[in-house]
């Protein structure tokens, strides 16, 4: 089966699967939603969930963020992976978006890039999630998926996002990504995982890929 098949198949199943695709990050506006984006790095979407409330009730946009001592962001979000330099990241991105950008998330793959701890991943969702600009973010999950399902033979997360927006339909982008995070969580997990028995792998992944993992 060509790539494209497959790309269309997949497609189809996800959205029979997921016709809903709700951003898993809490947020009630693009300044939250970057926020517990860069948060979510080394750290699962549910322990973001549970520090950004008592965060985002002292600093619910950029201009209170900016006023917060480092210290106090700390305290707040100290159960996530790496939170001394994701609480000092989060104060001087708060800072430079009051300097910059007159408190306000720029629409700007570049603009969003050039802020502290923000890379093209997180860049990517807010654009897509916020703004509604076509990206394709892609995480460990979807980079091992996309390899798992022969869509992509990338060595790296950027390698991957070029070949699945060239396989699949720009417009479908913004909740594909979602989407395929959905089904690995439910069906697809990094370990222990029989690929002859997923909805997908099962006749998406190669004899020589289902081989390779059962050894694991």
């Amino acid at each position: 089966m060509k790539r494209s098949e497959k790309a269309e198949k997949i497609a189809v199943m996800l959205e029979e699967l997921y016709p809903e695709t709700p951003v898993p990050l809490d947020h009630e506006n693009a300044f939250q939603l970057l926020v517990a984006v860069l948060m979510s790095a080394q750290t699962t979407d549910l322990k973001v969930n549970e520090v950004t409330p008592a965060l985002f009730a002292k600093a619910p946009n950029a201009k209170e963020m900016a006023q917060l001592p480092v210290e106090v962001i700390l305290n707040d979000i100290r159960q996530v992976g790496l939170a001394p330099t994701k609480a000092k990241n989060i104060r001087r991105m708060s800072e430079m978006l009051m300097e910059d950008h007159d408190g306000e998330v720029p629409a700007s793959f570049e603009a969003l890039e050039a802020l502290p701890g923000v890379g093209h991943k997180t860049a990517s969702v807010v654009m897509a999630q916020s703004f509604g600009v076509p990206a394709f973010p892609v995480d460990t999950h979807i980079h091992r998926l996309a390899a798992r399902w022969g869509l992509s033979n990338g060595k790296n997360v950027d390698k991957t996002e070029k070949d699945l927006k060239a396989i699949f339909p720009r417009e479908l982008w913004n909740k594909l990504h979602l989407q395929i995070i959905f089904f690995g969580r439910e069906y697809c997990p990094a370990r222990s995982h029989d690929l002859t028995t997923c909805p997908i792998c099962s006749w998406a992944a190669t004899k020589k890929r289902i081989q390779e993992e059962m050894k694991r």
